[in-house]
């Protein structure tokens, strides 16, 4: 009866991490693609706000473009809002799902691991990040509340990564015929390589130039953190 529960719960929690990265994924570039094509949508009940509109860029080499400006404007956040919703409920049932899971693994009935505290609280950082996002004000206190949040989500959903790695790592020998080991390597190295980039951007980011580097770093670090979730997805075989 265990076993049939684990394998249900692999197989949920490899479509979760799917569609977490498929969803983010799609959703902001896409907002980039409406933002760089603004004029196929002129004259039309969706015409591009005029900060949401850009030339043909590649943020992810140049960073001439922000996340926040190709999806904060209408009707880009249309697409943008509603899309981190849906994954912040996914991150939630993920983390939850997984906590589930090593519990079994290590034949704990309750148990909270730290990676499902971190994890959900990530979530939540992203949805309120998501309902700030667009509010225009001049206050600065809101506008750092703002930055806090955002930073907050990062901060959380690394730790909960890097947490759920180790606790593979721990228990890699009660699991051997159910998860790929090249790619625990690999989602222990993209772990890694996000700590070490997020360090390393500290300079950067506290230093008031820089504005493409920035772009840059938050177009390339949005895709090392989804990136994980399709790890996930490979990590778990499809049969024992």
């Amino acid at each position: 009866i265990i076993l049939i529960i684990i394998m249900s719960e692999i197989t949920q929690i490899r479509r979760l991490s799917l569609w977490i990265f498929i969803i983010p994924f799609c959703a902001v570039n896409l907002c980039l693609l409406i933002s760089q094509n603004y004029l196929l949508l002129d004259n039309t009940i969706f015409s591009v706000d005029m900060i949401g509109r850009s030339n043909f860029t590649i943020p992810y080499i140049d960073g001439s473009l922000s996340i926040s400006r190709a999806s904060r404007t209408y009707p880009q956040f249309l697409i943008f809002k509603p899309a981190m919703f849906i994954t912040a409920i996914l991150l939630v049932l993920y983390w939850k799902k997984n906590n589930s899971l090593i519990n079994n693994f290590n034949n704990m009935k309750i148990e909270k691991n730290y990676f499902m505290i971190f994890g959900i609280l990530s979530a939540f950082f992203l949805i309120i990040h998501s309902l700030l996002l667009g509010i225009e004000t001049d206050i600065k206190i809101f506008k750092f509340l703002r930055r806090v949040v955002l930073l907050s989500f990062i901060i959380f959903e690394i730790v909960a990564q890097t947490l759920l790695v180790i606790c593979l790592y721990k228990i890699r020998g009660k699991i051997l015929n159910l998860f790929n080991a090249k790619v625990l390597k690999f989602k222990i190295f993209l772990v890694g390589l996000l700590i070490s980039v997020a360090l390393l951007s500290i300079p950067v980011l506290i230093n008031s130039g820089n504005v493409h580097l920035k772009h840059g770093l938050e177009w390339n670090y949005f895709v090392g953190v989804i990136l994980f979730y399709l790890l996930t997805n490979r990590f778990w075989k499809r049969k024992s």
